[in-house]
């Protein structure tokens, strides 16, 4: 499986709305996982002040990640594929 993140916009107070779509989006990988497209959530990190909420999947492709967020009634501004740097690259600076 690769990695994706998605990048959703949340309007300034609404964390609350971002918690009960997060629930809503777990609950349809796992049904995507059990239809044969598996989907899994690494990470979810909402950043108030940006407006932007980012979560990390590890899924078959990017739009399993869309078809789980659409399911779930979560608009999403992009799914793009995401690397995982090897430790030699994560050292301090």
């Amino acid at each position: 499986m690769s990695e994706f993140l998605q990048e959703c916009y949340v309007a300034a107070g609404h964390t609350d709305a971002a918690s009960r779509a997060l629930v809503r989006m777990k609950a349809m990988a796992v049904e995507s996982t059990e239809d044969g497209h598996p989907a899994h959530l690494v990470r979810s990190i909402l950043v108030p002040g940006d407006e932007t909420w980012f979560l990390l999947w590890e899924a078959d492709s990017a739009d399993t990640v869309r078809n789980v967020a659409r399911r779930a009634g979560v608009a999403c501004d992009r799914i793009t594929e995401a690397l995982d740097l090897p430790p030699l690259f994560q050292g301090s600076a």
